[in-house]
């Protein structure tokens, strides 16, 4: 069998990995242990992300001609790539909260929503709040001023009431 055909199914398992995926993280996992390794891919499963070491070459080819192919540039020396279908956040929230504990694992760079991000950028997005979080905040803070206006106007109502009571 030539090489080429021992490829190509790499390939293709990578392109299918991109194909509407949300985001993609790549990193440098050299020096993590066996145990590392494992709770690290329990995380990303858990989590709905495909985590997966790759030969550079193959990741090139399958990038080629697609939103991601701006990561071309970072891929040198073991590199390891996170993707999602789902919550774009996901893995750079991961792996970034991993790094955290385990000096080992080095973030490179990643391509979230179709915009190319560094190191430094990957780090940003994962400390950005969930969807969630963002969205309890913003009805909480629409929330208090109204919440506020409504004491307001039943301390001015109990006053009103209270004059008359003593008339009676």
């Amino acid at each position: 069998m030539a090489k080429v055909e021992l490829k190509q199914p790499i390939v293709a398992e990578i392109s299918d990995q991109l194909d509407g995926a949300t985001a993609v993280v790549l990193v440098d996992a050299r020096g993590l242990t066996v145990e590392q390794d494992t709770i690290l891919r329990k995380q990303m499963r858990e989590a709905g992300v495909s985590y997966k070491v790759y030969k550079n070459t193959m990741i090139k080819r399958a990038i080629e001609g697609t939103v991601f192919e701006s990561l071309a540039e970072k891929l040198e020396g073991p590199t390891a790539m996170a993707s999602t279908k789902g919550d774009a956040a996901a893995p750079a929230k991961i792996l970034y909260d991993f790094a955290k504990e385990n000096k080992a694992l080095e973030l490179k760079c990643g391509v979230v929503d179709g915009t190319y991000y560094d190191e430094n950028g990957i780090k940003v997005i994962a400390t950005i709040p969930s969807r969630e979080v963002l969205l309890s905040r913003l009805l909480g803070s629409m929330q208090s001023p109204i919440a506020s206006f409504a004491r307001v106007l039943k301390q001015i109502a109990e006053k009103d009431a209270a004059p008359a009571e003593a008339e009676a």
